[in-house]
């Protein structure tokens, strides 16, 4: 016989003959796999829901929430209570709007670049300032599928958790942090394909009245679903949103979301609200005078980067695959492609917009930068003229060309070589120090505050890289590279050592720590983000 204790969420038994208590179900939660699976993970479990466990007693391995004292002697248990206040969220790029107590970005901001409103500076540059060179203050060992989308939240439990979402191998893997270890979360129905890699990955975070156990929509191999987690049994299920071949990651602006789908007769536009009802797929509209090129954009650089991955269809037809991660920004969604970008704005017919002929755009060297004037505009090579910014969203678009080479970086936060750019994208680089001629630096995140007036953020700082941006971002083995906070005060907070393909480099931010993984990594660097003396 079992006794049964009920709290605010969770149904307990407890044994009569042992006065052990295992969890027989809690809100949210699809199945238990108690002895299966959470049993050996104690530690873990009880700071998920919030239970007690011994502190100086053997009477029984967990009690259930609320429990102060153990039954059997009176020994007082250590409760793994929710914390005061609740960790801020971390979801990577995204054009879902965050609530207004996780940081949102300001609205001037485009959602969908590496940008945050955390206030990760002030903690940052109380370290040493740069010559000096940090080291990482933390550490854990790196996803065993390395190629991920990592989000850090609480998906409804007392305890923040973080997930390792690896979408070219359809895993998704769970840190166990009381453990130390990864655990690889089973698929519930054994029939989800979390698989996305026809263009660049993004998902919707879930928010507001989320369930429990919600994370987000993700594009997958069945096309758009939402995933829902159980941490306790390590599983998770899948909801099928929206059934078809996806072309892009989704995107959301104001209260309608967004995703380009392969159909029969071409790609088209699928669109719905936030919970995926009143779905329509919609026409893609070219701009009138402008078509894509019969052929790959010709590129006197090809042999280094210029080479188009996706060349065009027969007619001018929009890709079906090799977008980039949409953007949100002014009323509207934006995705870029080697051939062109599209736009959409809810209430009008989607429009796509190809390149000139002659001009290519370069995606591996940042993503679209912000001018003052708040437009946006994409890098790309002029074809014998060199580097140019083109401006996004219109037809007869204008063009500023960089007379003295390539630009890295996105939003605000933007380099030439070793230099910043303050100003405007195309305006003449701030030299601070002659030193750094040599180096080229590739920012990662930027950090968004109302109270700077310069671009902060976290970047790379590459030694002695080759002479073209191009080659330094692919495959070439860069001996000494700097990972550095850019702002009121520089901090170089690590360094590394041949580190190849660093634009694959990914900050994330995970109980109040800021963490940078590179998937050649075999540990996650960290560093604390709670205030230092």
């Amino acid at each position: 016989m079992a006794y049964r204790w009920e709290t605010s969420d969770s149904v307990w038994l407890e044994d009569d003959e042992s006065g052990q208590f295992q969890l027989a179900s809690s809100q949210g939660l699809s199945r238990i796999e108690w002895q299966a699976q959470a049993r050996s993970r104690l530690p873990d479990v009880a700071q998920l829901l919030g239970a007690s466990l011994p502190a100086g007693c053997a009477h029984a391995a967990i009690y259930p929430q609320g429990f102060a004292y153990c039954p059997e002697c009176g020994a007082a248990l250590q409760a793994c209570a929710p914390a005061a206040q609740r960790l801020p969220a971390w979801w990577g790029p995204s054009t879902a709007p965050l609530p207004v107590n996780e940081a949102p970005l300001p609205r001037h901001a485009p959602h969908g670049l590496p940008l945050t409103a955390l206030p990760l500076a002030a903690s940052l540059e109380s370290r040493p300032p740069e010559p000096e060179v940090g080291q990482a203050e933390l550490k854990i060992p790196a996803p065993p599928n390395a190629v991920c989308m990592f989000a850090a939240a609480d998906f409804g439990f007392a305890a923040q958790r973080l997930l390792a979402l690896a979408y070219t191998r359809n895993v998704l893997q769970y840190w166990d942090p009381a453990a130390a270890r990864w655990h690889v979360m089973t698929c519930e129905d054994h029939l989800a394909d979390l698989s996305f890699s026809a263009s660049a990955y993004a998902w919707l975070p879930a928010h507001g009245g989320a369930r429990r156990g919600e994370v987000a929509l993700v594009p997958s191999g069945q096309g758009l679903v939402r995933l829902v987690i159980n941490p306790v049994s390590e599983s998770f299920h899948t909801e099928v949103v929206l059934s078809a071949r996806l072309a892009s990651s989704p995107g959301m602006v104001g209260r309608r979301m967004a995703c380009l789908i392969a159909a029969p007769a071409g790609v088209r536009l699928w669109t719905a609200d936030a919970e995926g009802a009143d779905g329509e797929t919609l026409e893609i509209a070219a701009e009138p005078g402008t078509s894509a090129a019969p052929d790959a954009i010709p590129d006197p650089d090809a042999e280094s980067a210029g080479r188009v991955d996706h060349p065009p269809a027969a007619g001018g037809a929009v890709p079906a695959e090799g977008w980039s991660r949409p953007l949100s920004y002014d009323g509207k969604l934006i995705w870029l492609h080697a051939q062109g970008h599209l736009q959409w704005r809810p209430g009008s017919a989607p429009q796509w917009l190809p390149w000139p002929a002659d001009w290519a755009p370069r995606l591996q060297l940042g993503a679209p930068a912000r001018s003052r004037d708040g437009r946006l505009w994409q890098i790309g090579h002029h074809q014998g003229q060199g580097y140019s910014f083109r401006e996004l969203g219109v037809a007869q678009a204008q063009e500023h060309a960089l007379l003295d080479g390539a630009r890295l970086g996105f939003g605000t936060l933007l380099f030439r070589r070793g230099h910043q750019v303050k100003n405007e994208p195309w305006d003449v680089e701030n030299v601070e120090d002659q030193s750094r001629d040599s180096a080229l630096v590739l920012p990662l995140l930027e950090n968004v505050s109302s109270t700077r007036s310069q671009p902060t953020g976290l970047v790379l700082r590459m030694e002695r890289p080759p002479a073209k941006a191009e080659d330094a971002l692919g495959g070439a083995v860069i001996q000494r590279t700097l990972i550095e906070w850019v702002g009121q005060r520089n901090v170089i907070l690590d360094e590394a050592v041949r580190l190849s393909h660093p634009g694959d480099c990914q900050p994330f931010v995970y109980h109040d720590c800021l963490w940078l993984h590179h998937p050649s990594w075999n540990e996650i660097r960290g560093w604390h983000l709670k205030a230092l003396p």
